[in-house]
């Protein structure tokens, strides 16, 4: 890790088993945090939006769900609405899509992963946590095709462990850690990562 780098945006990917997750990654996000985090958790598509509001109240962050033509803003952690693919667009605002299934997912880890690539390039980080099948295995090859940086979840401290297996032999992570070390490293970029760059 070139520790010169600013990030300016993080991506993750979660399916089967992120609930539990995001409980333990989320609240250890700093109340200044330097970039936003913007999420795809596979959900059914008639999901509310509940859960989001319950997580936020253990959160120095604020947890929201993304609108169409939003302005991405640093320190806010962004969730794919249900039945939607979530777009990054090179303004920086987000766009919705009712686009058909990939990996029979909507939303799906590989359609934001890749179009954040292409509009964040090197100063973009990519994390696959728990999940099934391999979403978001091509969109995480495309963040480190793009100079990003790309950590994955150990495997072994994963509740469902096909996703990070997946992204793992479709790329080679500079980080496979655990939740833990994955939100000290979330803390450490953000300290680092200059939010004037946004």
């Amino acid at each position: 890790m070139n520790n010169a780098t600013t990030y300016q945006a993080v991506v993750i990917g979660v399916s089967a088993g992120g609930m539990n997750a995001l409980k333990i990654l989320l609240p250890a996000l700093p109340a200044d945090l330097s970039f936003p985090v913007i999420i795809v958790q596979h959900l059914g598509p008639s999901s509310d939006g509940v859960w989001i509001a319950l997580l936020g109240k253990s959160c120095a962050v604020e947890l929201k769900e993304a609108d169409e033509k939003e302005n991405i803003k640093r320190g806010v952690v962004y969730f794919a609405p249900p039945n939607y693919h979530l777009l990054v667009e090179r303004n920086r605002t987000f766009s919705l899509s009712t686009e058909a299934r990939v990996n029979h997912a909507r939303p799906a880890v590989d359609v934001l992963f890749e179009s954040a690539a292409d509009v964040y390039k090197q100063a973009l980080v990519g994390i696959i946590l728990t999940g099934a099948g391999r979403d978001g295995s091509r969109g995480l090859k495309k963040i480190k095709e793009r100079g990003g940086l790309v950590i994955v979840q150990d495997p072994a401290t994963a509740e469902t462990n096909s996703m990070p297996v997946s992204a793992i032999q479709q790329v080679t992570p500079d980080h496979i850690l655990s939740l833990e070390n994955i939100n000290a490293l979330l803390n450490q970029l953000s300290r680092t990562s200059n939010p004037n760059n946004l």
